[in-house]
């Protein structure tokens, strides 16, 4: 199964995620093209200016 992914930055685009119910990871980027897995997260609950909600989890949006 190929798995293709977009990295979330604007506050639209998290909204929608949001709203939508996307599965979503959480990722750090390494440089050039290449991230790290932080977390393979889930379903956003909460957003705030300092931080979104997964699955339970608060996750820094710094």
């Amino acid at each position: 199964m190929n798995h293709t992914y977009k990295m979330l930055k604007s506050d639209i685009e998290l909204f929608t995620s949001c709203i939508k119910t996307v599965r979503v990871y959480v990722v750090q980027p390494l440089g050039g093209d290449l991230i790290d897995i932080v977390d393979y997260g889930g379903v956003m609950e909460k957003i705030t200016p300092e931080s979104i909600k997964i699955n339970g989890s608060y996750f820094s949006r710094k």
